[in-house]
């Protein structure tokens, strides 16, 4: 299973991610809950975790998740994963 978003930051640039399994473990482990969370009680914070995750994953990027956020305009669903 993969969760693909869309990353729109403050500077107008878009960016794509694709979330896997190591990230949605990350999500589980950080709010312990399941990741179905996502979609039963859905919160900005769960997305915007997932998404900052997977770039930290793949090293888009080096900040932390809370300095990470200070860039972030928003976060929403992505194209299908193939």
């Amino acid at each position: 299973m993969k969760i693909n978003l869309q990353i729109t930051h403050e500077d107008g640039a878009v960016k794509e991610t694709t979330c896997n399994a190591a990230d949605m473990v990350a999500f589980e482990d950080k709010f312990g809950v399941s990741i179905s969370a996502m979609s039963n009680d859905p919160r900005m914070s769960y997305s915007l975790f997932l998404a900052w995750h997977s770039q930290k994953r793949t090293d888009q990027t080096k900040l932390t998740f809370e300095k990470w956020l200070e860039s972030v305009d928003m976060v929403g669903a992505g194209a299908d994963p193939k």
